[in-house]
């Protein structure tokens, strides 16, 4: 759909020299060195105001430069078509390599990208659409550098797909690291919601501000009227041009073309006559000026609109039920009046067609003239020529989209397929419209259920609420049986604590397992009954351990429902400070000869991510710390194989994080930390996932005692209350506690740990180490409130001999030296060293090292507790270290 220029080719570029010229200047620095940084360039301008000519323009220079470009554009009746877009920009590319070749170059990313694209055949199941967008992203990135200097030319970006949207938001925000010109072309306002969300994103990406394309000036107009016309057109008839056409350059040149096919005298006498001929050059007029073409014109126009892309003359032979040759003779009789042009060979890619409409505008005025009981007709069809061409479901379902309801079984089939077929790429949201519209036909009664369920898995994380609808109907209805009714339980449950109906989501699993019989259904509910309890809420259901305790003890861990449920156990003896040794036996039963049973993986989706998080923080807690990392680390390379970035990919950095914090490694800890939280940045604040990667980072730099750097963080992060309803790891309010004391804020410090201290008493947590607001709530009361403070620290000691960890333990004589004095202290502080020496928690050795120290003043305790905060980096601590050693008297 490339603009024609027949009389004036430069007419659209008339007083557009600042935009060239800041074209120029971007294509110089894109030329210059490959290692330069990416350039963002953002046109944006009314319908007709010259911004397809503009990157025609564009185009040509940096061609002359010696650029490769790739050019795409949105269309109007295609932005349901999922990545159609970017398929557009990487075919040049992509059809250039064998298939080895594209393998070769995508590298990992061709399994994930490749089916979005159109060069692979998707995997079995629901690809992630993060992973896909960010598959996206390597994709162009690598073939970037293959073919630098590149340019790349997006036209009508309002009218792209979302998904492409997504991926140009992306790797805007990525040109930093690339040598890339993009130059963006769109109309203000057309879209709304997430579109225009994505669109504000790329213009906020631009290193320049957006260029905002203005009509011609009078003068201007009456240049371009001379230029085309002759020089004798006089003033009068140039005013009258301007006038009539507002300066909007693709009107302008439509009007002359028009006066020179009418040969009309360019004179005032004739200046009277503009306004009938703008009137067929466009709306109404066009539409009148077509159907003067005849009947089998109009018809061959209207198929052509309604195809969109890919217009070939046999195609629209078969969708407007005409011969090849009487087509042939439409399409020659539209070329001829300008209303359909062949492609320019400069943009032309595989399957554009023969065709395409000389102007956006003028396929929108022929697509909205079509009667609309003929245009929902033609869809039908259009959908049926294109299954039959072998371009399969998905693609044929834009049309299938917009055919009447009527009962047909077979239509809510293919768009079912279709809906598959998008998820299987990465596209929920385009699989959501087709179940949508399949629900409308209606589906047969024992079809309906299915599709809601499946409708309700498209939706689980875009729409939760929408969810929750759906799965609801289905469940109330017949069609649902087996694992599939249990699946759509569990999946409602999952909808129902993201749309933070907590109590209802415990509810609804709860209710379904007491209708069933005792097996392996039922125990997979009960433990995603367990699951949620323990997990989510403010307060512990009354008896849930002790149902959790009594259930476990009848598996054996025979299949993943009982080892799931051994899990929970483990879970929540942690939590509750039970005995760690038989918290590391339960969950050492869940596995099977030391690792996850097969379909209880972490890319497996039956049980989800929280069930291993809940395993691998019982090992942290219970100081089986290699047991943690190894599972942490696990997480971490299947989520980076199969490309599931987003929340996945943040959860798995912020664990493994939690895993290093507790072993003493600060400085690894810091680092995915930092990757894990700019990752949940890319989901969302204030969610679970987020929490945990700023909780852990702040945790981490208090512990590296860099205490400004952890407030900065906070403050940046929304690191405050309110906090979420569900357990994060570490301990939000512990940490934030520790925080406020360490700025100075006493006062809101104490307040804090004391919220801590409710908190853990309403969900029954009595683990020192998992929530630790006791010690330090102790240590800061020792002055104010010694009582207190003695009183706190008897009961951490108790809580901590009861869990049986070195950890808990040496931590809890740590705080009682801290609240005494003399020999006392010195012996205290010494039991706590011996057992911080036997944990696997490094920072807390290398601190009760160095308080023993001063405590016995001793330059040998003191050196070995810097030898230790030096390798766990804990700058901290190895400054109070050195100067202990530096300034203190009397040390033996």
């Amino acid at each position: 759909m490339t603009e024609v220029r027949p009389r004036a080719a430069s007419a659209s570029l008339w007083e557009r020299d600042a935009e060239i010229a800041a074209v120029k200047r971007a294509l110089d620095v894109l030329c210059a060195d490959q290692s330069s940084a990416g350039n963002l360039l953002v046109f944006q301008g009314e319908a007709g105001l010259g911004k397809t000519a503009l990157l025609a323009e564009t185009r040509r220079i940096a061609e002359r430069r010696g650029c490769t470009v790739w050019s795409t554009r949105g269309g109007e009746t295609l932005r349901s078509v999922p990545f159609n877009v970017v398929r557009q920009l990487l075919q040049p590319a992509l059809v250039s390599l064998m298939p080895e070749e594209a393998r070769e170059y995508l590298g990992d990313w061709y399994d994930i990208a490749g089916p979005a694209l159109g060069i692979a055949d998707p995997g079995e199941g629901q690809a992630d659409p993060q992973g896909v967008c960010d598959g996206l992203v390597a994709a162009v990135s690598r073939l970037a550098k293959r073919e630098w200097p590149l340019v790349l030319l997006i036209d009508d970006a309002h009218w792209a797909d979302q998904e492409t949207l997504r991926w140009l938001t992306a790797f805007t925000e990525r040109l930093h690291d690339l040598s890339v010109l993009v130059v963006v072309a769109r109309r203000p306002g057309e879209v709304s919601g997430e579109s225009a969300r994505h669109l504000d994103a790329v213009a906020a990406a631009a290193g320049s501000p957006v260029a905002c394309l203005s009509a011609l000036t009078p003068d201007a107009t009456a240049g371009l009227t001379r230029a085309t016309l002759g020089p004798h057109a006089d003033a009068p008839f140039c005013r009258e041009v301007w006038a009539v056409t507002g300066g909007n350059p693709y009107e302008t040149v439509e009007l002359l073309a028009k006066v020179q096919d009418s040969e009309l005298d360019p004179v005032e006498t004739h200046a009277g006559e503009l306004r009938p001929l703008n009137r067929s050059a466009r709306g109404g007029g066009l539409v009148a000026r077509l159907e003067g073409l005849g009947i089998d014109a109009t018809r061959f126009a209207w198929a052509a609109a309604i195809l969109g892309t890919g217009i070939t003359v046999d195609l629209v032979a078969q969708l407007a039920t005409m011969s090849v040759e009487v087509a042939q003779r439409c399409a020659d009789l539209l070329c001829s009046a300008r209303i359909l042009t062949q492609p320019d060979p400069a943009d032309a890619r595989p399957g554009d067609g023969d065709l395409e409409f000389v102007h956006p505008l003028i396929a929108t005025a022929v697509y909205h003239s079509i009667p609309e009981a003929l245009c929902t007709a033609m869809h039908g069809i259009a959908a049926q020529v294109v299954t039959d061409s072998g371009r399969g479901a998905a693609v044929a379902s834009r049309h299938l989209l917009r055919v009447h309801p009527d009962d047909d079984e077979e239509l809510v089939e293919q768009l079912r397929e279709a809906a598959r077929e998008h998820l299987a790429v990465g596209a929920p949201d385009a699989a959501r419209r087709c179940l949508e519209r399949a629900l409308l036909e209606p589906p047969l009664p024992e079809v309906h259920a299915r599709v809601l369920y499946e409708l309700g898995c498209a939706t689980l994380l875009t729409a939760p609420a929408t969810t929750i609808d759906h799965l609801q109907s289905a469940l109330g209805m017949p069609g649902l049986d087996g694992d599939t009714r249990v699946d759509a339980v569990i999946r409602l449950s999952q909808a129902l604590l993201h749309n933070d109906q907590l109590e209802e989501a415990v509810r609804t699993v709860e209710a379904e397992a007491a209708r069933h019989e005792p097996g392996p259904a039922r125990m997979r509910l009960q433990a995603v009954h367990f699951m949620w309890e323990g997990i989510h809420g403010e307060t512990a259901a009354q008896g849930c351990s002790r149902r959790l305790a009594d259930l476990a003890r009848t598996c054996t861990g025979r299949d993943n429902s009982e080892r799931a449920l051994l899990i929970l156990r483990g879970f929540d003896a942690m939590t509750h400070g039970e005995s760690a040794e038989e918290v590391v036996e339960l969950c050492d039963r869940a596995l099977v000869n030391g690792r996850l049973a097969p379909g209880l993986g972490w890319t497996d989706t039956e049980w989800g991510i929280e069930l291993l998080m809940m395993l691998g923080s019982s090992y942290t807690y219970a100081d089986r710390l290699d047991r943690a990392e190894s599972l942490f680390a696990e997480a971490l390379r299947a989520y980076t194989t199969a490309r599931w970035s987003g929340g996945h990919l943040s959860l798995a950095n912020a664990f493994l994080g939690l895993a290093y914090r507790r072993q003493g490694r600060l400085k690894d800890a810091e680092a995915i930390l930092r990757e894990s939280l700019e990752l949940a940045e890319g989901v969302g604040r204030r969610l679970p996932l987020h929490w945990s990667a700023t909780c852990g980072l702040v945790d981490t730099l208090l512990a590296r005692g860099r205490v400004e750097e952890a407030w900065t963080v906070a403050e940046q992060y929304g690191f405050a209350p309110p906090y979420p309803s569900t357990i994060v790891l570490p301990d939000t309010r512990s940490v934030r506690g520790r925080l406020l004391l360490a700025v100075g804020r006493t006062e809101e410090g104490i307040n804090e740990l004391e919220a801590a201290e409710k908190t853990a008493a309403s969900r029954g947590g009595h683990n020192p180490v998992l929530a630790p607001w006791a010690l330090d709530l102790a240590r800061v009361l020792a002055m104010t409130d010694p009582a207190r403070a003695a009183q706190l620290a008897t009961e951490a000691r108790r809580q901590a001999e009861r869990f049986g960890t070195d950890t808990a333990i040496g931590e809890a004589l740590r705080c009682a030296a801290a609240l005494e004095t003399g020999p006392r202290a010195v012996r205290l502080a010494a039991q706590a060293v011996a057992y911080l020496e036997a944990s696997p928690c490094q920072y807390e050795h290398a601190a009760a090292r160095i308080e023993y120290g001063i405590a016995a003043r001793s330059s040998t305790e003191l050196n070995r507790g810097l030898s230790l905060a030096r390798s766990c980096g804990a700058d901290g601590l190895v400054a109070r270290a050195e100067k202990e050693l530096e300034t203190a008297s009397g040390l033996y």
